[in-house]
């Protein structure tokens, strides 16, 4: 078991804790990888055939067999896919951070955390 270095309060620990940043909602969302374009498609098949089967992580895992199991030639049109995906959210988030209006520059906010700023100021 690994041995854990204790701070002089136990309470301490507690307090350090801090809040989650609150999400933008005008930013666009991250594009699905291959594997969750081809589960959107294996879902709907999966469902089709095994209607009784109600389990998310059995549905899961049978896609992830599947997908181990096809080729690369196979897994080419749910690649290309997830391209052309990631080619539109890179499209929209340069719209995003140069929008004068809702982007975080707009706000002075950078992508850097506070400690990286301090960090360069101490330089």
């Amino acid at each position: 078991m690994k041995s854990r270095a204790r701070s002089s309060g136990a309470d301490s620990r507690l307090s350090v804790r801090k809040s989650k940043a609150e999400k933008d909602p005008n930013k666009p969302k991250r594009p699905p990888s291959a594997f969750f374009v081809f589960m959107e498609e294996f879902r709907k098949d999966y469902k089709e055939k095994h209607p009784n089967v109600k389990q998310v992580s059995v549905i899961g895992k049978a896609g992830g067999e599947k997908w181990k199991s096809l080729s690369d030639d196979e897994k080419a049109p749910y690649v290309s896919k997830a391209e052309k995906l990631k080619a539109e959210y890179n499209k929209k988030m340069d719209a995003y951070n140069n929008d004068p209006t809702g982007g975080p520059t707009a706000s002075g906010d950078s992508d850097k955390s506070k400690s990286e700023v301090d960090e360069e100021g101490d330089e």
